[in-house]
């Protein structure tokens, strides 16, 4: 009897079947995946190599436009000096302090121009780590007329960069050369500024590009000459190159990369696919495998997410500090007291504010760049550093701005614009001179009322050059509150998409009795954040808040220093008919401190005025504050003082603080922080 099995197929071919399905599977699936990875692994090569190239150009192009900047203005300076050809030398050092350290920059003049210098005039400075050093170098042996920037500085009406040289009479480097030609009053051009980029610091950008190991970069001018060269190559090694051109320059610059770096993580990713395959071939080993591919991919995912959101908190807080942020700003003037912030819509925005007090004057702008995220705050950047630089030698808001505008519109590849408000105040006068740039009116809180600020619109900053900006002039008075804002304040949206608007940020000024510039930012945004409700913040919120206020009168504890009181009375404008009574309240007030809370000491007393609104009455109302350091002591405990009683009858003292309790409406003392306050209040 024949056993039927004979003709069946063994198992093992079955097995062998399956296995074969399985590996086929395994191996079509890992093909995929490794094409699919080899992709995803020059997709991001391409975008980090771009990203590098993005942000060393960004750097490279603000160095230049740092450069441009000051090359025309020190054109501009030694135009003004044509005359004087010894005040070369310090217009070349006034500019060579505003570059960073071992740059030079100089001013070379046509031969002859100035025939008590000779034939060759060029006067260099050099900033390096022990100060500037400025001399005269032009000479038969160093004839830079022939040199390729004065020639084209001479030849072109803009700024030039010229091909690499070596710089033997400044700096005594490889440099690169920015030109700016000089013009006299015919509008002939008769010298060129010429400021160094040196080469040292390009090589040095190499840090910025190590996207890969053994990466490296090369950067070339607009005419193929290296301006840094690439090492050589390795023959037979494959690379591979990625290019970025440089707008401001005109250079190009490359970043090669190995086959064998770039390709790395994905050749041992091969291998392992390959392992497994061997090891296992089968399905469930698949199947785990790209398990713990995606979990792998999601831990990355995750990892460049969190690193992405650390770049950006670090981004807004160096913008940030770029801000004002201590208040109040100044411990040294009590005439003014500021209070501003920023709330960016997204992790970085374009709105910004700045102050600084120059001679007495108080310098202030706040801005709104188009646009949000990083593209916004590389311009607000821009401004704020072009507007320290500018109003820093210049006193007029209408010049302030116009110098803004040009410079802004000349570098404004991206196609940015951004409204803007400047404002100088006379912190002695308190005259304010503004120009507005196409930005919202701010708001002036005087006597209790609020009133927008009369603006003449003009333009925003960046679309047209040399327009022709017109300024305005208002008195601000002592007490009066200016409040600044940009546009992200009235147009905050809520869930209904209304906007808060002009008529509520009045509404909302005009309820606070606060005069307090903090107060009233913290009011203002109380009141918007209850308006949307919850809603996402679609716009960048700025306030900024200046408070023009009666200066403090300090005094040694010193009776020779009372008559002083008299003079600060009048300067704080009572009414005529209050001045002597006050003054003799006031005096006895601090004669009291004077004679009692230094007992065997030196000391100081302060003096405070504030004009004052009663919230209940509408009554103004004039407040005294006298502070003082010295031992506790409450004048207001003495009884009162019965004046029916004849001398003899009545007891020694009391009587100084029951006159000021007869002029004055109210007397009020704490003790707080280790001092005495008196608050004397009068109604007016």
């Amino acid at each position: 009897m024949k056993n039927n099995n004979e003709h069946q197929p063994p198992r093992s071919w079955s097995s062998f079947w399956i296995l074969l399905v399985a590996a086929a599977l395994l191996e079509g699936i890992a093909c995929v995946q490794y094409f699919a990875s080899h992709e995803a692994v020059e997709r991001e090569a391409v975008q980090r190599a771009r990203n590098e190239l993005r942000k060393v150009e960004l750097e490279i192009e603000n160095r230049t436009i740092e450069m441009e900047t000051t090359a025309k203005l020190l054109a501009k300076l030694a135009e003004q000096c044509l005359d004087h050809p010894d005040s070369i030398y310090g217009v070349t050092r006034l500019a060579a302090g505003t570059l960073r350290r071992n740059t030079s920059l100089a001013v070379a003049f046509i031969p002859d121009y100035f025939p008590e210098k000779g034939r060759y005039y060029e006067v260099c400075s050099t900033l390096s780590d022990d100060g500037i050093y400025t001399r005269q170098i032009g000479s038969e042996e160093h004839d830079y007329t022939r040199m390729e920037w004065f020639r084209n500085g001479l030849a072109i009406d803009s700024c030039w960069w010229c091909e690499p040289y070596l710089d033997d009479s400044g700096s005594q480097t490889w440099v690169v050369s920015c030109s700016c030609p000089v013009h006299d009053r015919n509008g002939m051009v008769v010298a060129v500024v010429c400021v160094d980029l040196s080469l040292d610091y390009l090589e040095q950008l190499s840090e910025y590009l190590q996207v890969f190991p053994n990466s490296y970069y090369s950067i070339s001018s607009g005419n193929g000459h290296l301006i840094v060269p690439a090492p050589d190559t390795i023959p037979g090694r494959k690379y591979y190159t990625f290019s970025e051109d440089i707008d401001a320059t005109g250079w190009h610059m490359e970043i090669i990369i190995p086959d064998d770096v770039l390709y790395a993580d994905l050749r041992r990713l091969g291998l392992i696919i390959t392992l497994m395959m061997v090891l296992g071939l089968i399905v469930l080993a698949a199947m785990l495998f790209y398990a713990a591919r995606t979990t792998r991919k999601l831990i990355l995912s995750t990892e460049k997410n969190e690193r992405m959101e650390s770049e950006l908190y670090i981004a807004n807080a160096i913008q940030m500090a770029m801000l004002p942020k201590i208040f109040p700003p100044f411990a040294d003037r009590p005439d003014l007291n500021i209070h501003g912030i920023v709330n960016p819509a997204k992790e970085v925005g374009g709105d910004l504010y700045d102050f600084y007090v120059r001679h007495d004057k108080l310098f202030f702008c706040i801005g709104d760049v188009s646009g949000k995220g990083v593209p916004a705050s590389l311009v607000m950047a821009m401004t704020r550093s072009l507007f320290r630089t500018i109003s820093s030698h210049e006193d007029e808001a209408q010049t302030i701005v116009k110098a803004m505008n040009n410079s802004l519109t000349e570098q404004n590849t991206m196609n940015m614009f951004l409204t803007f408000f400047v404002g100088v105040m006379d912190c002695k006068t308190g005259m304010l001179d503004y120009c507005n740039a196409g930005h919202n009116a701010p708001v002036l809180m005087t006597g209790g009322e609020c009133s927008m600020l009369p603006v003449i619109p003009n333009i925003p900053l960046g679309v047209v050059a040399d327009y022709p900006f017109e300024a305005q002039k208002v008195q601000i008075k002592p007490n009066d509150l200016l409040f600044l804002y940009t546009d992200g304040l009235t147009e905050a949206e809520n869930g209904a998409h209304h906007l808060f608007g002009d008529e509520r940020m009045i509404k909302s000024l005009q309820t606070i009795s606060e005069s307090c510039p903090r107060k009233v930012i913290e009011h203002v945004q109380n009141d918007v954040n209850l308006f949307v409700a919850g809603a996402e913040q679609s716009d960048d919120l700025t306030m900024l808040a200046i408070r023009y206020q009666y200066p403090a009168l300090y005094m040694r504890n010193d009776i020779q220093q009372i008559p002083t009181l008299a003079e600060w009375l009048e300067g704080i404008g009572l009414p005529v008919e209050l001045l002597m009574p006050v003054n003799l309240a006031i005096e006895e007030a601090v004669t009291n401190v004077m004679l009692y809370a230094y007992p065997g000491h030196h000391g100081s007393v302060l003096v405070e005025f504030a004009k004052m609104i009663d919230p209940q009455t509408a009554d103004s109302r004039a407040v005294f504050t006298i502070t003082d350091s010295g031992i506790p002591f409450d004048p207001t405990q003495k009884p009162e003082v019965d004046i029916s009683l004849s001398a003899e009858e009545r007891e020694i003292g009391g009587l100084g603080i029951h006159l000021v309790r007869q002029i004055m409406s109210e007397v009020q003392y704490e003790r707080k922080e280790e001092k005495n306050i008196l608050t004397l209040v009068k109604n007016l």
